[in-house]
């Protein structure tokens, strides 16, 4: 069990902070995304923030494992609040969500399973 749980951690991790990235650089995935769902440009930075400070509660839930629980249930909450600003716009192009989602529901799992 704690092989998969450090092997969910790292992998949500990385996937997280690469979608943080993203959206703190100004790459035009986000801001694309952000236009089709109708959501206010300045909102790049809190998510991209979110995210970033999602991914680094992950890894600092290795010495703190509260922290890294909150981590991964905010995370899970994130990209449930993703699906319905998808879903608000008729948005069915949910593949990159789901992946993020799935992998976000493993780790809170497997975390809370540890």
């Amino acid at each position: 069990m704690f092989a998969a749980y450090v092997t969910l951690t790292v992998v949500t991790a990385v996937f997280t902070a690469s979608a943080a990235v993203t959206y703190l650089i100004g790459h035009d995935y986000p801001k694309a995304q952000l236009r089709m769902k109708r959501l206010p440009m300045w909102w790049r930075w809190l998510l991209g923030v979110i995210l970033a400070l999602g991914a680094l509660g992950l890894l600092l839930g290795f010495a703190v494992p509260l922290l890294g629980t909150l981590a991964a249930t905010g995370l899970v909450l994130y990209f449930a609040g993703a699906l319905i600003a998808h879903l608000r716009v008729g948005s069915h192009d949910l593949v990159g969500w789901a992946v993020f989602f799935v992998t976000t529901v493993a780790n809170l799992v497997v975390t809370l399973l540890r």
